[in-house]
């Protein structure tokens, strides 16, 4: 296990120090210089990795205890040119206001929903931040991590693509702690959506050949993902805005012309395909991950939407004033609830089966 931490966090390697995990670790004192990224720790902690598998947690998470076995497990099953398995996030905090319970769905819905139908349709993938579990090998021949993008996880995901590799979901969980204020939450999407249009930037500068790495259905099915979760939040609001406008005073409802007609059926289609494609999402992971306890807090979808798009035009003008800076999500600041009812009799214990007979005897 490493602790990557900066040369002048004194802190942090004095509160390792004092309470060191029970498994073995080590510290690993990243040297001055920029960016003060998450990547590039990870890039300098890479050449002191042994082993054939890495990998990446926050340091927040509270992964399954049987998770690091499952993934080595299934490595083990799959051919080489799956590089990453994708643990599912959840969220542990949902119960402490609308916000964490909108978060906790969100990410029933991306994982699993969203990249679980991804990855069995051989689709790239836009990795989640932790519990990604990878081959090192292909870590090493694609160059590791990009240190400059703020979201290197999707840029990974994508670059792991592109060099032929594939990512797949296993059935194990992570829990994450969610922000719990507005202005917390917009900081930390401001940053997600900063890197994922600096993801876009890179990888769409030279089409013709994203689209040679690709193949034809990967890249449109890249090139949509990429509308949706940008554009979406960018311009959402204003064609709203404009089709409300028009239902009430214009003629979207009572189109005269051929051309108009065509126009209101295209309108209307678009809004209620796109309505259907974020809440059935949300509905179907909903009931997956158990969590229709959190039904109540879609009546706040609409300011949920409104935040996104704060952070999405806030992205816009860090990308332009300070493309490479970090805006932080503070940890630790809300009571976390407990993962799972026989997790509370036994805190060790992930209430799982094994996969396989080498899963149970490992």
């Amino acid at each position: 296990m490493k602790f990557v931490i900066e040369a002048d966090d004194e802190a942090t390697a004095a509160a390792l120090r004092a309470h060191p995990p029970r498994a073995p670790h080590e510290i690993v004192v990243a040297p001055e210089g920029v960016p003060r990224t998450k990547p590039r720790a990870l890039n300098v902690a890479m050449p002191l990795a042994r082993g054939a598998l890495v990998a990446v947690f926050d340091a927040e998470d509270l992964p399954e205890p049987r998770q690091l076995r499952r993934a080595a497990t299934f490595f083990a099953k799959l051919p080489a040119n799956v590089a990453c398995l994708q643990a599912s996030l959840a969220i542990d905090n949902g119960e402490l206001n609308w916000m964490t319970a909108m978060f906790a769905l969100e990410y029933a819905a991306l994982f699993d929903v969203h990249n679980r139908g991804l990855a069995l349709m051989g689709m790239p993938l836009f990795l989640g931040g932790t519990s990604n579990h990878f081959r090192i090998e292909a870590l090493r021949e694609i160059g590791f991590w990009d240190a400059f993008n703020v979201t290197e996880d999707a840029d990974l995901g994508l670059r792991l693509a592109r060099a032929g590799f594939e990512v797949q979901t296993f059935a194990s969980q992570t829990f994450e702690e969610a922000p719990a204020t507005f202005g917390a939450l917009v900081k930390q999407r401001t940053r997600w959506f900063k890197g994922w249009m600096q993801t876009f930037v890179v990888h769409c500068r030279r089409p013709v050949r994203l689209f040679v790495d690709l193949g034809a259905r990967r890249a449109i099915a890249v090139l949509a993902m990429f509308a949706g979760a940008l554009f979406g939040p960018l311009l959402g609001p204003f064609l709203a805005a404009r089709m409300a406008h028009d239902a009430m005073f214009g003629a979207l409802l009572t189109p005269v012309s051929p051309l108009e007609i065509a126009l209101s059926a295209l309108w209307c289609f678009l809004a209620i395909a796109g309505a259907a494609a974020l809440v059935l999402p949300l509905a179907v992971g909903m009931r997956r991950r158990n969590l229709t306890r959190f039904r109540p807090s879609l009546i706040y979808l609409p300011l949920w939407l409104t935040m996104l798009s704060v952070a999405a035009w806030r992205a816009v003008y860090e990308l332009w004033r300070r493309p490479f800076h970090w805006e932080k999500t503070e940890h630790g600041l809300t009571m976390r609830g407990v993962l799972d009812a026989d997790m509370s009799v036994d805190p060790f214990s992930s209430g799982e089966e094994p996969l396989f007979d080498q899963e149970a005897g490992a």
